[in-house]
């Protein structure tokens, strides 16, 4: 540690799942020590790029913390072109990770909201407590993770917008199949927030407690520049949310989501 949550951490490893989407770990004792499921981290991205990039954790693995990305401007396709042997300015963990409960867990995930999930479900086989996962992607080339999940998941359901692999449809279609049956405990997702508010509104149905991860834009990390703020309603009180600080972790009935 370089200061206070900041590390200087190698690249360990590297490998391209998608066309634009990339897995790295990178090793690091004392940051893998600290990160839990639902935390993020915000990585410099070279020096022309002033902003840096938040990503969430995908795992850890002893002393490797891995993230999955995907290139969507000049900071994340400079992260792509980084190789093992490297260094990165890493600072983190981040936010408000996932409140555990006792029970079984579904893990519901969209796109590249998915990597988090995948770190939820590793830490539930870590407590041997059954786990299920719902996936949805836009078609078969954008699957991500999936035999990974399998490894941590009693079951794994995969869906497709266009059909071209596993379900045709959303995630609310298993989903709910899933919700019907009961026994499960929660429901952690991470995904668009159209994605996140059928999840949430479905959770609500069923009397199932529901936690959400928001993905939103953001700058400092921590709370200061206020430029992922949510709307939130806690306790009957309208109020705006640090999505960074105050999460990415919400109670889904905490959202406000018909904005």
């Amino acid at each position: 540690m370089i200061k206070p949550n900041v590390f200087i951490c190698e690249i360990g490893s590297r490998e391209r799942l998608t066309k634009s989407v990339f897995k790295l770990g990178v090793v690091n004792d004392e940051f893998a020590d600290l990160v839990r499921a639902g935390h993020f981290a915000n990585i410099k991205c070279g020096r022309e790029n002033l902003l840096r990039r938040p990503i969430s954790v995908c795992g850890v693995y002893d002393d490797e913390v891995v993230f999955v990305y995907e290139v969507r401007g000049a900071g994340t396709e400079w992260l792509s072109e980084r190789r093992p042997g490297e260094f990165l300015d890493i600072h983190g963990p981040l936010g408000k990770g996932f409140d555990f409960p006792g029970g079984r867990i579904l893990v519901v995930g969209g796109g590249i909201g998915c990597p988090p999930m995948l770190f939820a479900a590793q830490t539930m086989r870590l407590f041997r407590v059954d786990t299920t996962a719902v996936l949805g992607f836009r078609n078969a080339d954008s699957i991500i993770l999936k035999d990974h999940f399998r490894a941590f998941c009693d079951n794994v359901y995969v869906t497709t917008d266009d059909g071209s692999y596993g379900i045709q449809g959303t995630v609310a279609g298993p989903l709910e199949k899933l919700l019907e049956k009961g026994g499960y405990e929660a429901v952690f997702a991470c995904g668009p927030r159209a994605m996140l508010s059928a999840v949430a509104s479905l959770c609500a149905r069923y009397d199932t407690q529901c936690q959400v991860s928001l993905e939103e834009r953001m700058a400092c990390g921590v709370g200061a520049c206020v430029v992922c703020a949510c709307a939130t309603r806690i306790g009957g009180v309208d109020s705006m949310s640090r999505v960074c600080r105050d999460g990415p972790v919400f109670d889904a009935g905490e959202v406000v989501w018909d904005l």
